[in-house]
């Protein structure tokens, strides 16, 4: 019986955060479909004029890219050893419904605090 019992609770979360994705999904959407392009900001003091790109703000951005591949690269290795052994790669999810995922997983699966940050970086990007 409590076997049932937790399987039961358990879907039921599952299916509520499902529905709220989908929700919040839908409400993204809609609100981003009937926005209107912002206007760009001006800073005060800045010059009408854009100035070219220097080497050292495209090498920045390179290394920000960089980073940003090797930490998914990581995440995705840390689901496929802690969450691939139960689970395939969900669809993606907004990062709020996520990280609620992955926090009661991480105490089901013992999972540490930077692998759930690297998994949860890799799931939401």
């Amino acid at each position: 019986m409590g076997r049932r019992y937790i399987l039961l609770c358990f879907l039921g979360v599952m299916a509520g955060l499902t529905f709220s994705a989908i929700a919040q999904e839908r409400t993204n959407s809609a609100t981003s479909s009937n926005a209107a392009t912002p206007a760009p900001t001006r800073v005060a003091g800045a010059t009408p004029a854009a100035k070219p790109a220097s080497p050292s703000s495209a090498a920045t951005a390179e290394d920000a890219a960089a980073v940003e591949r090797a930490l998914r690269v990581e995440g995705e290795k840390r689901f496929r050893t802690n969450c691939g052994r139960c689970h395939m790669a969900p669809h993606k999810f907004p990062p709020r419904v996520m990280a609620t995922a992955i926090r009661h997983m991480r105490v089901r699966a013992m999972i540490t605090d930077e692998d759930m940050r690297l998994i949860l970086h890799y799931m939401t990007r």
